[in-house]
């Protein structure tokens, strides 16, 4: 469920607010206890964070040896 904020609020305590749903926080902003907004985390930075994720996967792996190259390898080694 997200917290309600007035608007006022709001608005005097944006870097506050703003820090929060950064950290995961969601908030409804209210106008006279009418709800007018969601504030919630952005989807793009979980895509950002992903793709490094996966980018960092990728330059981890380790490169395919084929069957051949490892014979030689093995050859090479009994010298």
């Amino acid at each position: 469920m997200l917290e309600e904020i007035g608007s006022y609020d709001a608005k005097t305590k944006l870097p506050e607010i703003l820090r929060r749903v950064e950290a995961g926080e969601s908030f409804t902003i209210t106008n006279r206890g009418k709800p007018i907004a969601d504030l919630i985390p952005s989807k793009a930075k979980s895509r950002s964070k992903a793709q490094s994720a996966i980018e960092n996967l990728l330059k981890a792996k380790k490169p395919v040896v084929s069957e051949s190259d490892l014979q030689e390898l093995r050859e090479c080694g009994r010298k």
